[in-house]
């Protein structure tokens, strides 16, 4: 799992927001490996927020532990004359055996963030408020929002990816969208389609809270 989709500022509070958003999203279930960029708030937000409680003898004070399977790392790019040079992984939660065996079942076999790139880079794409050196900035963080949301959610339902494809027979393909790449739909939806599909009364996760 890759940390980084967040509407908002990189401060500590929304870094929180999106551990527990994470935590919450997949209903508490143990991750093996969570990977992100050298964001410092991310690690103090998963050691919050995935604490357990720990056993301990009658009478000493309660205390809190990540679970020993968690494992956390960050990409760390090293960069020369503001070009990235090479990438290296850093451990920040977990083992370094355990890290090995989590990068046994990932999708490219090593730590990175390339799909959340990949989501960021389809937002500006798609999404004029988010091009660099541009005019069309938001005026009202409500606005803004909103279409960051419209953006990142229609693309992934809407939008047929050339690297997601089947090929169904010689040069033959099925073109898909991430969504039916997960296995959430069967068929690239239609703008339309997406935009009167039933939502309301959908849970709206609360902010984070320790009590």
């Amino acid at each position: 799992m890759v940390l980084g989709v967040v509407v908002g500022k990189r401060t500590e509070e929304n870094a929180q927001q999106l551990v527990y958003e994470l935590y919450e999203r997949t209903d508490g279930r143990f991750l093996n490996l969570i990977s992100s960029d050298e964001h410092s708030a991310y690690a103090t937000a998963i050691a919050e927020v995935y604490a357990q409680p720990e056993v301990v003898a009658p009478g000493q004070p309660a205390s809190e532990r990540l679970p020993e399977d968690l494992v956390y790392a960050t990409v760390h790019k090293v960069r020369e004359n503001n070009r990235v040079v090479k990438v290296e992984t850093r451990l920040v939660f977990g083992t370094l055996l355990n890290l090995m065996a989590a990068l046994v079942w990932s999708v490219l076999a090593f730590v990175n963030t390339v799909f959340i790139e990949r989501s960021h880079g389809t937002d500006r794409l798609r999404n004029s408020r988010k091009v660099r050196k541009s005019y069309r900035f938001s005026k009202d963080w409500g606005v803004h929002e909103a279409m960051t949301y419209f953006t990142l959610y229609s693309s992934n339902y809407c939008n047929s990816v050339r690297t997601l494809r089947v090929e169904i027979a010689p040069k033959k393909y099925q073109q898909r969208s991430p969504a039916m790449a997960a296995a959430l739909t069967d068929h690239v939806w239609s703008l339309e389609e997406w935009l009167l599909f039933p939502s309301n009364g959908r849970y709206k996760i609360p902010p984070f809270s320790r009590n």
